[in-house]
């Protein structure tokens, strides 16, 4: 409920975590992989699914704050782009039309907790197409930390169902945080 206020109140204004530019971590992927279908999970005001639009990928961006949603729209309205943004909660939202070629996260999984950990990379497997890619950036947490961060035994949960094929150690606003790229295992067929 705590993070639910404090996102809530942050959107009123202009929230740090909101630059308007996308990472170069997404615009290498961009500029050396062909258009698909994508998903941004926890889009926030949409700059980074503006940014998959304009490289020619059908985007959908999903995102719990109904005033981030409505930036968005906004956005992408002005920019004279399509994107299908949704309000909805990642661990409760069902009705997206799937799969994806690309699946986006920065900041999104590592806020949430524990137990809404397991049911997002329950949904997560079944979203992703086989050799579909998975990018993910977060903060990064000690396995005794509970909930915030993106621990070890989250990779090791992640690493269940996907490849990593990258990762990139940095910090961020002085606190340890991470690039994951993973891939879905091609289909047997």
């Amino acid at each position: 409920m705590f993070r639910r206020i404090f996102y809530f109140f942050s959107y009123l204004g202009k929230p740090p975590w909101d630059t308007g530019i996308s990472p170069p971590e997404l615009m290498d992927y961009l500029a050396n992989h062909s258009p698909g279908k994508s998903l941004d999970l926890g889009c926030g005001t949409g700059t980074n699914a503006i940014t998959m639009a304009k490289n020619g990928w059908s985007v959908t961006g999903i995102d719990y704050m109904p005033k981030a949603i409505r930036q968005a729209r906004r956005k992408t309205q002005q920019a004279g782009l399509q994107i299908d943004y949704q309000v909805g909660d990642v661990t409760q939202f069902n009705p997206l039309t799937g799969p994806f070629d690309l699946i986006l996260d920065i900041g999104c999984f590592h806020n949430l907790p524990a137990q809404a950990k397991i049911i997002y990379q329950s949904k997560l497997s079944r979203w992703l197409t086989p050799g579909a890619t998975f990018l993910l950036y977060g903060f990064l947490s000690s396995d005794s930390e509970v909930g915030f961060g993106i621990s070890s035994a989250d990779m090791a949960s992640f690493s269940a169902f996907l490849i990593l094929a990258s990762r990139t150690d940095s910090t961020d606003r002085s606190r340890p945080s991470t690039w994951l790229q993973y891939t879905s295992p091609e289909s047997d067929l």
